[in-house]
């Protein structure tokens, strides 16, 4: 049963990286995925057991709203909804990502099938199988 668990959740990572480079959802241009060239993927930490203590995430996380503003002008996010998008990390924080701008994206909400609530599933179950040793947090920050 893990077995399977795990290969569908890494089949849906490797998904949503593949499907990538700045695929777009709709005529407004909302990214449902980051641009590589824009948004390559930053690492702080590669440290496992530092990722996988509880409140580690939490006590990382700093993007300022000067830096979500420039992201959202980097990828042409004139105009925006509340809770339409979260500036969001590439490698998630809880896998050791950083708060660099190179790690950061415009996340919709609203777009299908691809969102900000599957990604944050995504990583919620990467990181559960990081911190269990099923899968190297090093291959997924790749």
């Amino acid at each position: 049963m893990m077995c399977l668990m795990k290969r569908s959740v890494i089949g849906l990572f490797i998904a949503l990286v593949l499907l990538g480079n700045g695929a777009y959802a709709d005529p407004e241009h909302s990214p449902l995925l980051p641009d590589s060239k824009m948004t390559p993927g930053d690492v702080l930490s590669t440290d496992v057991q530092a990722i996988c203590t509880p409140g580690y995430a939490k006590s990382v996380r700093n993007v300022p709203q000067s830096l979500k503003n420039q992201v959202y002008r980097q990828y042409g996010v004139t105009s925006r909804q509340p809770h339409e998008y979260e500036i969001d990390h590439l490698i998630s924080l809880q896998l050791g990502g950083s708060n660099s701008i190179r790690n950061l994206w415009p996340q919709s909400f609203v777009t299908q099938p691809l969102n900000a609530y599957v990604k944050d599933r995504v990583e919620n179950k990467l990181h559960e199988l990081v911190c269990a040793g099923v899968i190297f947090q090093s291959r997924l920050q790749r």
